[in-house]
C-alpha cells in the first residue's frame, strides 16, 4: 500500500464529516461534538423588524449551513469587532481613504461589502493558521508573527518552511567533521577560528567584531565547550521575534523586527535548497518567465553551488532589498568546513528599532535575485531588463541591478 498527503485542510475534512453525518476521532469529530456549533466568522448583516441579525459561518460546518442569528445570541465580541472594523475599512477605501460616517439605520449591507468582509475573515483565519504552522516548524525560541493590513493577499501557496539547508540529490552539506576544539573556556590557542587561520568573530558581548568579507568559524558539535560558549551564535537561530508583513508600496511581503536589535548582532540565517550553479542557471531562466527568483550564489571560495529559497526557506525568504540596508551578509562555517558550502548569516549593521523593516543589499557579494521584484543577478550570462528599485532610500541606486 502507498499513501499521499491529504491536501484538504482539517476544517474542510470536518465540514465533510458533519455534512455526511460521519464520525472521525482522528480529526476531532466525535459523538459529543458532531452537532456542536461555534462561530468561525460573520458574513453579513441585516435589520428586520427592529432586530439586528448576523449571517454566521459555523466552524467545521459547510457554508450551506450558515444561518442568520440575532445579535443577542452571539457570544463572540472579538468577531463582532472584526466584522465592524472590516466593514468600515472597506467603506473608507471606497471613498479613497476619506473618513466615512456609517449610518446607524442601515437595514442591510451591499453585496460588495459583505463579500469583502467574508474575504477578510477568510484571510485572517488563513494567516493565523500560517503563523501557527511557522511557529511549529521553527527551531528557535523567538516568535514569528504574520500581518497584512494592506490587501487581501493570503499565505504563499508554494512555500515550505525549513530551518537549515535542503541539499539537492548528490550534494552533501555535512562533510563528516569528527573533531572539535578542546577549549574549556573559548577562545583558546586551539579554538576553531584560530585552527582555521582566523580570529574569533565575536567579542565578549557576543557581537560581531570582524569586517565584511571575513569568514566566521563557530565551535561545532564535537567541541568540548558547552551551549553558552561565546563562539556559538548563528547555530542557535534568530534570538529576535520577527513579523512577516505586507508592504504598502508594492514590494510584496517584508520582515520587521518586534524587538530592538543592537549593532553587529546576529539576526537570521539565509537558508534554502542547495543546488548546483548549472541547475541555478536553468531555474533562473524559468524564474525569469515567472517574474521571481530567490537565488543566492555561495561564492565564498567558488561558484559551484547556489541556494534557491523560492520554495524552501525561512523568514529570510521575505526580507526585501534596500540600497541602504541594515543587514550585512557573512559566510559561516560550523559542522561543514567545505569552503564551497558556507552558511549565510545576516548581521545588523546598526541599531535597528522595534517595528523597523529588515533589509539587505541584493548586490552584496554572493546574492542575486531574492524577491519577485528583482530582475538581474551577478552572472553575465543571465542579463535581463533592469528593474526599478522601490526601497525608498536617500541613496537609492534607482535599479536593483
Amino acid at each position: 500500500a502507498w499513501y499521499v498527503p491529504c491536501l484538504a485542510s482539517l476544517e474542510t475534512l470536518q465540514e465533510l464529516c458533519r455534512k455526511e453525518n460521519l464520525r472521525c476521532k482522528s480529526i476531532g469529530i466525535t459523538n459529543r461534538n458532531l452537532k456542536s456549533y461555534e462561530v468561525e466568522y460573520l458574513c453579513d448583516y441585516k435589520v428586520e423588524e427592529g432586530t439586528e441579525y448576523y449571517l454566521v459561518k459555523w466552524k467545521g460546518w459547510p457554508e450551506s449551513s450558515n444561518t442568520w442569528e440575532p445579535q443577542k445570541n452571539l457570544k463572540c465580541p472579538l468577531l463582532l469587532q472584526n466584522f465592524l472594523s472590516d466593514k468600515n475599512e472597506y467603506l473608507s477605501r471606497v471613498r479613497e481613504g476619506k473618513a466615512l460616517k456609517v449610518r446607524n439605520h442601515v437595514k442591510a449591507l451591499k453585496p460588495a461589502v459583505a463579500d469583502y468582509i467574508v474575504k477578510k475573515a477568510k484571510q485572517r483565519i488563513a494567516l493565523q493558521r500560517w503563523k501557527e504552522e511557522l511557529n511549529r516548524k521553527k527551531n528557535h525560541k523567538a516568535m514569528i508573527l504574520v500581518e497584512n493590513t494592506v490587501d487581501l493577499e493570503g499565505p504563499p501557496l508554494d512555500f515550505y518552511y525549513i530551518n537549515e539547508y535542503k541539499p539537492a540529490p548528490g550534494i552533501n552539506v555535512i562533510n563528516g567533521i569528527t573533531t572539535g576544539c578542546e577549549c574549556a573556556d573559548c577562545p583558546a590557542e586551539k579554538c576553531c577560528p584560530k585552527e582555521a587561520g582566523f580570529i574569533l568573530a565575536y567579542n565578549k558581548r557576543k557581537k560581531l567584531k570582524i569586517q565584511p568579507g571575513l569568514p566566521i568559524y563557530e565551535c561545532n558539535s564535537f567541541c568540548r565547550c558547552g551551549p553558552d560558549c561565546p563562539n556559538r551564535i548563528v547555530q542557535k537561530g534568530t534570538p529576535y521575534s520577527l513579523c512577516i508583513f505586507r508592504t504598502n508600496n508594492g514590494r510584496g511581503w517584508g520582515v520587521k523586527t518586534l524587538q530592538k536589535i543592537k549593532t553587529n548582532s546576529f539576526v537570521m540565517e539565509y537558508v534554502g535548497e542547495v543546488i548546483t550553479s548549472e541547475e541555478a542557471e536553468r531555474r533562473g531562466q524559468l524564474y525569469d518567465n515567472q517574474g521571481n527568483t530567490y537565488l543566492f550564489d555561495l561564492d565564498y571560495d567558488s561558484d559551484e553551488f547556489t541556494v534557491d529559497a523560492a520554495r524552501y526557506g525561512n523568514v529570510s525568504h521575505f526580507v526585501n532589498h534596500s540600497c541602504d540596508p541594515n543587514l550585512q551578509v557573512f559566510n559561516v562555517f560550523i559542522d561543514n568546513l567545505d569552503l564551497r558550502l558556507p552558511r549565510i548569516a545576516l548581521f545588523s549593521t546598526r541599531t535597528i528599532k522595534a517595528g523597523e523593516e529588515l533589509t539587505f543589499d541584493y548586490q552584496m557579494k554572493g546574492s542575486i535575485d531574492l524577491t519577485s521584484d528583482s530582475a538581474d543577478g551577478l552572472s553575465p550570462s543571465r542579463k535581463r531588463i533592469r528593474t526599478v528599485c522601490k526601497c525608498g532610500a536617500v541613496c537609492c541606486r534607482g535599479y536593483l541591478n
